[in-house]
């Protein structure tokens, strides 16, 4: 609704009008300008444009709200006082431009052309004013979309910080375990695992609200915590992080990756007689994100019977998180195998961070310019 924009779609809709006419006149063998034919017409639909604009700007907000009482008594008496007022200037603007007879008085004028054009003029009024009404609900409608957008964003941020406010106690409350254990075994170790724990504490506040983070950025952290859980089972566990370096920038959501860590050791690792291993990998599988946990142990059966008595907080925190960033665009598996080993699958889609993605296109093109010179 910008007058510009308005305007010139008034004047583009006179092109169509005059070229009809003089094409009908050419028809009829009259000589006519189409530049004059043109003319006529620019000025009957800019005096309609901006007629219109002007009530959209004055009665815009008031044509939305009006009731079919308000329209029969008010717009129709307006409809027609202004299809009148239309004819009375176009008749006064126009007439040295020999349209009818020059004898013609400006009232015969007047009157010829009132009686000739009043039902167009009145049709163009109406097409108007119910475009006007279709803007408006149409407008209310993307108001409501928007707004009721905005809200499911707002409960789903509301969700996840509630579900990343459960899962953090949960951790600390784990993790100031293991600590606890240690104080009487292996001081120095405990005070380590102390600092380590810190460590990730600072790690996670840097974060703040962020919902997705690089990979590498949670792999550093999964690395602190496979340095503390290494304190606890001193010689035990045999692990390894192999990651593929097109995903190390790949986006996931912010501690996804612990609690899947987590109940490998609670479930697999710490019922294993002997030695335990407990591995991390990450791949581009296909265009999505694969991220794989391994663990020895004793199997699924072990984490059912475990998740019954409470303890199952963590599998449940990463599901409910991965539908409420995905939806259904994500893939989460758990798999056992005939020898104990569970693997935990993720499958997300593979995105990268657009600071990222521009970095790297910059430096691609440094290197072609470098390549040139």
């Amino acid at each position: 609704m910008h007058p510009v924009v308005f305007l010139s779609g008034w004047l583009v809709l006179a092109v169509l009008f005059a070229l009809q006419e003089w094409v009908e006149k050419r028809t009829w063998n009259y000589d006519l300008q189409f530049g004059k034919v043109y003319l006529l017409w620019a000025i009957h639909f800019l005096l309609w444009g901006i007629i219109c604009w002007i009530i959209w700007w004055k009665l815009g907000d008031w044509i939305q709200r009006a009731t079919l009482k308000q329209i029969l008594t008010r717009v129709v008496p307006l409809s027609i006082l202004v299809s009148v007022l239309e004819e009375v200037i176009w008749v006064a603007v126009t007439w040295d431009l020999r349209i009818g007879s020059r004898s013609m008085t400006f009232l015969h004028r007047l009157v010829y052309f009132v009686d000739s054009e009043l039902v167009s003029n009145l049709l163009t009024f109406w097409v108007v004013f119910l475009l006007f009404r279709g803007i408006g609900y149409y407008q209310k409608l993307r108001e409501k979309e928007t707004a009721s957008m905005r809200l499911e964003s707002e409960l789903t941020n509301a969700q996840l910080r509630a579900l990343r406010m459960q899962l953090n106690p949960h951790f600390l409350f784990n993790t100031m375990n293991s600590i606890s254990s240690l104080m009487h075994s292996d001081v120095e170790a405990a005070d380590r695992m102390l600092e380590q724990m810190c460590s990730m504490l600072r790690m996670t506040l840097d974060r703040g609200d962020a919902k997705l983070i690089p990979l590498t950025d949670e792999i550093e952290f999964i690395q602190m915590y496979l340095s503390i859980q290494q304190m606890r089972f001193t010689g035990k566990v045999h692990s390894y992080v192999a990651i593929e370096p097109e995903v190390l920038d790949a986006l996931v959501p912010t501690m996804i990756l612990q609690p899947l860590m987590e109940n490998a050791y609670v479930h697999g690792v710490a019922v294993t007689r002997g030695e335990a291993f407990l591995g991390i990998e990450a791949q581009n599988h296909g265009g999505q994100l694969r991220i794989c946990v391994r663990n020895s142990g004793r199997g699924l059966t072990e984490m059912t019977s475990l998740k019954h008595d409470g303890r199952g907080v963590g599998i449940a925190n990463v599901k409910a998180r991965l539908e409420l960033h995905y939806g259904n665009d994500h893939r989460f598996t758990l798999k056992e195998f005939a020898d104990g080993e569970v693997q935990a699958i993720l499958l997300l889609p593979l995105g990268y961070s657009p600071r990222l993605t521009a970095n790297t296109q910059d430096f691609s093109h440094e290197n072609q310019n470098g390549h040139r010179g």
